[in-house]
């Protein structure tokens, strides 16, 4: 994967030089206002059809970035020139930033577009057009992301301050100076790329594997797996039962004290199974909450996606801990972490399906998880799966070991450089 890159260090090199050499004293620095176009996206009407019908303007949120990343030339979604307010559009090479709601993301647009309302739109002054270059902009909403997330409005809804935000001091370095910064960071974000494409490859190679291994198959009546063990499905009410959970706010959350586990975090902190909470609850509060055993799922039955509703994670700590509201406690007496692997498997995601309720929302209820069937082999040939997956799963999935750790590692060292090469001596006066 070298591709004969030179080395960060040599490129450190070169741009400390070029600082030396056309700015010694420093680098210009303005406020955000002065040097960008500050524009909020909108939505149009929902309820206009002709707003929507053959759609040709590029119209971006946050699935975008989620799904197809942060530098963007199309989006999901189109609108009709109907919809737009004014007529006109978002210039291409401009970015935008989430100041409301999810805050901390940005993407660089290349094209003639509109975003919805909780972006902001960066798009560079006519004096700065010659100035500024986009992918500097881009790399430099890195830091800027994060003094957002600093730097919020109290209350119900989320969103940057933007009286502080206007006045944030943008750098602006010699053309010469930004290119050669762009240069180091594309060449980060290129390997990154690789690595990621990789790891993405052995993810579909892994499904498929846990698939197979999970998905008896009818020989003369009897369900075998595919090394020849004959398996029963059972619904989950035949070999356990469900206990939803009730109560438990993130605002209960404290230093130390029970291990707790929030539906929220199912799926977006934890994996396939854990030992360590991330949170924690008073010994008090624990009391009035729904108990999980080692061996116990803790399974999410409230999301805004179908991708994500029933997700599991099993806890494999040594004590109990406790979950709340929109999440329900499975207890059984299988290997728990053969019940977590097929809980991720297509057959499993075709079935909750069909009992999913809702549209903005959507939820299962704790009767219908009962319904739900599962090929169930001796608890020998569960152990002897769980194995062969636990390999895959430590490829793919932990961040300490396999593609996931050399992925972070890139990361990291990214970020210093990053933080290095953006950080700036600024000119007096």
């Amino acid at each position: 994967m070298n591709r004969g890159r030179q080395s960060p260090g040599c490129r450190m090199n070169k741009v400390e030089k070029l600082i030396e050499k056309l700015c010694p004293e420093g680098v210009e620095y303005a406020e955000i206002q002065n040097v960008f176009d500050l524009k909020n996206g909108y939505t149009p009407s929902k309820g206009k059809a002709e707003y929507w019908e053959d759609g040709t303007i590029p119209w971006f949120r946050m699935e975008d970035i989620r799904e197809n990343g942060r530098i963007l030339s199309d989006s999901i979604q189109h609108i009709s020139s109907k919809a737009l307010k004014d007529g006109n559009l978002f210039p291409a090479n401009s970015v935008i930033i989430a100041t409301s709601a999810t805050i901390g993301e940005h993407a660089l647009i290349t094209v003639e577009s509109l975003a919805n309302q909780r972006f902001t739109y960066l798009t560079r002054k006519p004096q700065y057009a010659e100035k500024l270059d986009a992918k500097f902009i881009f790399y430099f909403c890195d830091i800027l992301d994060e003094w957002c997330k600093q730097n919020t409005n109290n209350g119900g809804f989320a969103s940057v301050d933007m009286p502080k935000f206007k006045k944030f001091l943008f750098p602006i370095p010699p053309l010469a100076i930004q290119q050669e910064i762009v240069n180091v960071l594309d060449q980060f974000s290129e390997l990154e790329a690789e690595l990621e494409a990789e790891l993405e490859a052995r993810k579909k190679q892994y499904e498929y594997y846990r698939d197979q291994l999970l998905t008896p198959r009818n020989v003369n009546g009897k369900w075998i797996l595919n090394d020849g063990v004959e398996v029963e499905w059972k619904t989950l009410g035949e070999i356990g039962e469900f206990i939803r959970g009730n109560g438990l706010q993130k605002k209960d959350f404290t230093e130390a004290g029970v291990g707790c586990i929030h539906y929220g975090q199912i799926y977006t902190y934890y994996g396939t199974f854990t030992d360590k909470t991330k949170s924690f609850v008073s010994p008090e509060l624990a009391q009035k909450l729904c108990k999980v055993s080692p061996g116990n799922l803790i399974i999410a039955c409230t999301s805004e996606n179908m991708e994500d509703v029933c997700k599991a994670v099993t806890w494999l700590g040594k004590e109990d801990i406790v979950t709340g509201g929109h999440s329900s406690v499975f207890r059984h007496k299988q290997n728990p972490k053969y019940i977590a692997y097929y809980f991720q498997t297509e057959k499993f995601f075709s079935q909750k399906k069909q009992y999913a309720r809702g549209t903005k929302v959507i939820d299962i209820k704790t009767d219908d998880l009962t319904k739900i069937t599962i090929p169930l082999p001796p608890l020998a040939e569960q152990k002897r799966i769980v194995a062969i997956l636990d390999d895959f799963n430590a490829l793919v999935n932990d961040i300490s070991e396999g593609l996931p750790a050399e992925i972070a590692a890139r990361h990291a060292q990214y970020e210093y450089y990053r933080n290095k090469l953006l950080e700036f001596k600024r000119k007096a006066g």
